[in-house]
Parts: C-alpha cells; structure tokens; sequence
C-alpha cells in the first residue's frame, strides 16, 4: 500500500485539479451544491453496487467519485468563505475524538454495544433533542426503518431476545390477515407497513441488513427473469405466450448457472 507522504501527495493533487477546473471548465465552474445533490446520490447508489457485487476494482472508482464530489462540495463553499476542505477534515476528526472516549479519555467499554450507547448519548449532550435527529427524512423508508431501530436500541429501547422479535412478526401478521378479510385497504397498508417494520427488527437481530438483503434478492430475480426471456427468444416464444409451466422450466435452469 501507498506510504502517508504518497497518499497526501494523491489528495493534494486532487485538490489542485479541483481549483483548476473550478476555474478553467465551463461545466464545473456553472455546478452548485444543489445542481451537484442528485449527482451525488447516484454516485452513492453506484458504490453501493459494487460493494454488493464485491467488485473491489469498481469500489475504488465510486469511491473516487463520491470523494470528488465531497472536494466539490469544499471548493464550493470556501469560494463563500463558509468552509473550505480542511474545516471539513476538522470537524469530523473533532467529532470522531469526542464521539470516541474510550480511545481519546477515560471511559471504558466492553464491547460494541456499548460504543454505540457512548454515541447516542453524546449526541445528546451535545444538544440534539431526540436520538432520532439523526435520520434523514429522505432515506428509503426501508432503510430509514432499519436506522431508527438501530437509534432507539443505542439508548436501551429493544428487545431482550430474537425470539421476541419474531413473537412481534407473528403478532403483525395476524392482524395483517385480519385486516384483509375486512377488505380495508388503509388499514391494510398500515398493517402491512407494521409487518416490513417488524421483519426489519427481526433481520437487525440477525445481523442482517435489510437493504442489502433485498437488494440481492433483486439482482437474483433480476439474473433469472433475464435468462428466462434470452431463452424464450432462443426459441422465438414470446413469454406472453408461454404457460407458466413452460417458464417456470427455464427458471429452475436458471437457479444453477
């Protein structure tokens, strides 16, 4: 790996490439932070692909980008004279030392749960009225579920044991069942809604991440549906046309490739 003197000199190169396109490029000269926001979030998801897909080649290009972007945002707000890149640097590595007083003071800790109880605790300390603060109202709900579980179970509001978890899911889904035989659809969504909060409670007790869960259940539906339709062209049978027994043959061949 890159010594530290090889890795600032990379960073400050980074820097000095920003000012001068900052200056010179029509396109980069017109971005604001706004103009830049959805670029940002696509650049987020990006990486977060190749993390799923575990390709380590891709993971060092999206992080290029999502650090360009944060050098952007920098470049941006030091032309204001409200911040500039080493005020951002600063004030995490603030936060981090404050947020970490088992490595920087005098308290101790057992084990992780007791880092992330350390962490929300601080947070309000430091002024912020609810550990909820923290979520952003525009994550994915499913990933804003998943967050907010994790916020309440830092401050001790959680369950002993999985098993009450799933007792919960059960308990959820009966009265999901309950509310389709009424055949209230707003009631039917609030059930619903209550039975995905309960299963993401349920997989964070399993140390599973419920979005990337899902997400690799996509791209597995999304890798099969593909193979059935290349094999309904290879036998000129458009799928609107083929039984689901004749579907489902090709989509059992696609579980083993």
């Amino acid at each position: 790996m890159n010594s530290r003197d090889t890795q600032l000199k990379a960073f400050d190169r980074l820097l000095t490439i920003m000012d001068e396109l900052r200056e010179q490029c029509p396109w980069d000269r017109k971005q604001t932070m706004e103009t830049l926001r959805h670029l940002t979030i696509e650049e987020t998801y990006e990486l977060g692909d190749a993390i799923l897909d575990k390709d380590l080649e891709e993971v060092k290009k999206e992080l290029g980008d999502v650090l360009l972007h944060i050098v952007f945002y920098s470049k941006i707000g030091s032309e204001t004279y409200d911040f500039d890149i080493a005020d951002v640097c600063n004030a995490i590595c603030e936060k981090l030392i404050h947020r970490h007083p088992h490595i920087y003071g005098d308290i101790t800790v057992e084990n992780e749960d007791d880092v992330k109880r350390n962490w929300e605790n601080l947070k309000l300390k430091e002024g912020k009225k609810s550990v909820l603060e923290g979520v952003p109202n525009s994550l994915p709900a499913l990933v804003k579920a998943n967050r907010i579980q994790e916020k309440v179970a830092g401050v001790g509001f959680d369950w002993e044991q999985p098993e009450q978890v799933w007792e919960k899911v059960e308990e959820e889904l009966s009265e999901f069942k309950e509310e389709i035989k009424k055949g209230d659809k707003e009631s039917m969504e609030s059930e619903f809604g209550d039975v995905l909060f309960s299963m993401v409670n349920y997989a964070r007790f399993l140390n599973i991440n419920p979005e990337n869960a899902l997400e690799r259940t996509n791209k597995k539906f999304t890798k099969r549906f593909q193979y059935l339709e290349e094999k309904a062209k290879e036998i000129n049978k458009p799928l609107k046309d083929m039984t689901l027994a004749e579907m489902d043959v090709f989509w059992e061949e696609a579980k083993h490739i």
